[in-house]
């Protein structure tokens, strides 16, 4: 395979009805109060666009991170369903790599949030805090030390990183990993990584988040403002490799959720080896017969053939294209089975740009749905989890059967009624 850019590698997703099946991975990088019953938090309105910690910060190890108490902006605690009532729409926004490069795509995905009340998760990988200067820290599994598919950022985009990464914390997103150095290809492949290998491969994707600091000697920097070991519940895999192996380690670890999972369909989730298996999905693509994954990159791979440069007068269709396929993916859950919505991005401006346009088009239509009264919650993959954690099994199994674009016979009341004392596991997971 070869590389789309210094930071972005080209992987393979299990898409089966798209014509070109291919998971863009990993990088491209380059008041507290809680929420109402909607899913929005109050205080949104006034979030900072510098947001401090509401109490005084106490450091952790060499003070590259530090506790400063319960993270802001938090949705109330979860309920569940009541007999009768309809489940919410639940949209999980999500970044691969989560690394700033110079090109202002986080602090704007972080303003949009702002503005509409929204919560994402943010896939850090482990390498964009690591200096350059000191990459041979890292040993990736089957990999020579020090070596990085998505290469390492200048030490001051890693700040920039840095600033970005305690903000989105501050403004109540989830910090994820995506690992760190994006093998997708060849004997290193991630995917041929055993659980042991996984474990060494988070264990140093975290200690670059934790120890920052050493690596760098910027000791005039704030710390990032939360423990990564109590945050970290999840990640993504490069090229969404590998995940059968790194399970039984996740699962080790103590994470609740894995999003790893190519070719997911728009249905409600499982457990999968004890995690919860929130996948990307294939979607509707306006214009043509096949479906496609719910990432940037994918819809970059169906319409310039992996081409991150091609001719401009393609970029206003494509646009409206891949802005149609993410709206039409929210629409068909939302009015039939309200199966989960999640979609992957990166900070990429390949194609002029014009995924990140589509992305925020999207975001914004289905906002407005939120604003309008309808219960569409814009959450993380944490909160998300949160909410599937706290459900009767019975109603998590019964809303299982739904297919992608069924609606519930006799309607949500009907439906949802009679579960009380239905036996099953709530899971999914496999006897």
């Amino acid at each position: 395979m070869r590389a789309l850019s210094r930071r972005g590698m080209l992987g393979l997703g299990a898409g089966a009805a798209a014509a070109v099946s291919l998971a863009g991975c990993g990088g491209s990088t380059g008041s507290d109060g809680p929420a109402p019953a909607g899913g929005s938090r109050s205080g949104d309105a006034g979030r900072s666009a510098t947001p401090k910690p509401t109490r005084t910060a106490r450091p952790i190890g060499d003070g590259s991170t530090s506790f400063t108490g319960r993270q802001p902006h938090q949705p109330d605690e979860p309920v569940p369903l009541e007999p009768g009532q309809t489940p919410p729409q639940f949209v999980v926004f999500s970044w691969d790599g989560a690394g700033e490069v110079g090109n202002g795509l986080f602090p704007r995905f972080l303003d949009l949030a702002v503005e509409h009340g929204a919560s994402m998760t943010f896939f850090l990988s482990g390498v964009y805090l690591l200096p350059e200067s000191k990459k041979r820290l890292y040993d990736p599994p089957n990999n020579p030390r020090g070596a990085s598919d998505i290469g390492y950022l200048t030490d001051g985009h890693i700040k920039d990183t840095l600033k970005n990464v305690r903000r989105a914390w501050l403004e109540g997103h989830e910090i994820g990993t995506h690992f760190n150095g994006h093998f997708c290809a060849g004997s290193g492949s991630v995917g041929n990584w055993t659980p042991q290998q996984w474990r060494s491969e988070i264990e140093q994707a975290t200690s670059f988040v934790k120890e920052w600091r050493t690596n760098s000697g910027w000791t005039d920097l704030e710390p990032l403002p939360f423990d990564y070991d109590k945050e970290l519940v999840g990640g993504r895999t490069p090229c969404l490799l590998g995940q059968d192996r790194l399970l039984p380690t996740a699962r080790d670890l103590g994470w609740r959720y894995d999003a790893s999972s190519p070719g997911g369909r728009q249905v409600w989730p499982a457990k999968k080896q004890g995690l919860w298996d929130l996948p990307l999905q294939q979607i509707p693509f306006p214009g043509r017969s096949f479906e496609v994954l719910s990432m940037d990159y994918n819809m970059l791979a169906n319409q310039s053939l992996n081409t991150t440069r091609a001719p401009a007068h393609n970029y206003p269709r494509w646009r409206e294209q891949a802005a149609g396929a993410y709206i039409s993916g929210f629409k068909r859950a939302y009015e039939t089975n309200r199966a989960p919505f999640f979609v992957g991005n990166h900070f990429e401006q390949w194609n002029g740009g014009i995924y990140m346009d589509a992305v925020e088009q999207a975001l914004k239509h289905i906002a407005r749905e939120k604003e309008k009264g309808g219960d569409v919650r814009l959450v993380s993959f944490r909160q998300f989890t949160d909410w599937l954690d706290v459900q009767r099994p019975e109603v998590l199994d019964k809303l299982r059967t739904l297919d992608v674009g069924q609606e519930p016979a006799g309607g949500w009341r009907t439906f949802t009624k009679d579960t009380a004392g239905t036996s099953g596991t709530g899971t999914g997971d496999p006897v």
